[in-house]
């Protein structure tokens, strides 16, 4: 099948195969085309430049995007969105001034979740799972990775990845798999935290990796949950086993867990809303990338990952949702998006660089999605008649998405 975009008032993102990510001063340069067109071919990204050069040739389907703009899908490398139930009772509790650490001690956060996983069945969780998938697609994500770690026992935990898997088989989008056992530890091994990483390193990560459930093993390493000593072992037992390392990391303190991801060689470090000079200094000459979670920042009312300071020291930065039930419980990108704008200090540039390009090598998938780039999948936003693409981030109340097209085919 072929599609051809024409008009296009500005073609967003364009890069040649070789751009992995961006990083630093780079990360305020968005290579556009204005008056473009965009050819796919076959689900993929077959040709693109501007109009004058527009090939004459027969399509299936025409799309006039005058007065619009395409960019590529966003990447969102960081979501919990296996999850049962809600937990808008916890958010009362905040309102009324108990922190997150308080609300999970009285049986709510994660633990909460836990209960409500253990509870359901793997075809309920599927259904409200991609209910909430198909949201996100319509808010102009492309590609996305989901954690499990809401189940905390072993049956569970399978349940979310094979849930992970269904959505993969049914979807069109790429999803990565990531299994995050070492999310919190479960009222059984209370007194007895060890045990429970054993659990995880001796039972649970082969059992994962042998079913071939997971791309990649995370853990939570803060305070009150799991030490850098505990993330070493679950990671480097993860990496015996095939799965690539991400870490939870810095998002109440700074306990030596980034520096911790970049000698495991983490894909990604993600939080960072408390980073010392040190953190900065170990992931300056990583392939690691850091990841800021802004609406767990807003959610929570906690700091926002410093975002000016690390691409001022020269750092790449990724943008993700965290989209969960308890601390970040929205999918919208958009709202990602301008967040970094307006409360990390990201130019819209920089901000669109990381929630599409290096969103995507946080997933590992940079080479399928991410950029305008010849051969990559046709995954694309076509926005509404805007003025400049300054305008995305602008109007953070109302995303200026018109159209979402997955391998050149529309969705939304």
């Amino acid at each position: 099948m072929k599609v051809l975009f024409k008009n296009i008032k500005e073609l967003l993102q364009i890069r040649d195969e070789n751009t992995r990510f961006v990083s630093g001063k780079a990360m305020n340069e968005l290579p556009t085309i204005k008056d473009a067109f965009l050819l796919v071919k076959n689900d993929v990204i077959y040709d693109f430049g501007p109009m004058k050069d527009c090939p004459d040739e027969a399509v299936d389907h025409v799309v006039d995007a005058t007065g619009k703009m395409v960019l590529p899908t966003w990447c969102d490398s960081h979501t919990h969105l296996v999850y049962a139930g809600q937990r808008e009772g916890e958010f009362v509790d905040k309102i009324n001034g108990l922190s997150y650490q308080e609300i999970a001690e009285k049986g709510g956060g994660i633990l909460n979740s836990a209960k409500q996983v253990q509870n359901i069945s793997e075809s309920e969780l599927y259904k409200q799972t991609k209910t909430r998938l198909d949201e996100v697609i319509a808010l102009g994500t492309g590609a996305v990775e989901i954690k499990s770690g809401y189940g905390l026992t072993l049956e569970s935990e399978l349940k979310m990845l094979s849930v992970i898997k269904r959505l993969k088989e049914n979807h069109q989008i790429p999803i990565k798999a990531t299994f995050l056992g070492a999310h919190a530890v479960p009222e059984e091994y209370k007194n007895n935290k060890a045990g429970y990483v054993d659990h995880i390193i001796k039972e649970m990560i082969p059992l994962v990796a042998e079913a071939k459930l997971a791309d990649f093993v995370d853990v939570f390493c803060e305070k009150g949950y799991f030490t850098v000593e505990d993330t070493n072992r679950i990671l480097e037992a993860g990496k015996l086993h095939g799965l690539q390392a991400k870490i939870h990391v810095n998002q109440f303190n700074s306990i030596g867990g980034v520096q911790a991801g970049v000698k495991q060689k983490a894909l990604s470090v993600d939080h960072l809303e408390v980073m010392k000079y040190e953190d900065i200094v170990v992931l300056e000459k990583s392939k690691t990338m850091p990841v800021a979670l802004p609406g767990c920042s807003f959610f929570l009312s906690i700091p926002f990952a410093p975002g000016r300071k690390m691409i001022d020291a020269g750092l790449p930065l990724a943008l993700a949702t965290d989209y969960n039930p308890g601390s970040s419980p929205s999918g919208n990108m958009n709202f990602v998006v301008s967040a970094a704008c307006v409360k990390m200090k990201l130019t819209p540039e920089e901000a669109i660089n990381a929630a599409t390009i290096n969103g995507a090598y946080a997933m590992g998938l940079e080479h399928k999605v991410g950029s305008i780039t010849k051969g990559k999948q046709a995954n694309l936003i076509l926005t509404k008649a805007i003025s400049s693409y300054h305008f995305i981030p602008y109007s953070f109340g109302n995303h200026q998405i018109e159209r979402v097209y997955l391998n050149g085919v529309e969705v939304v």
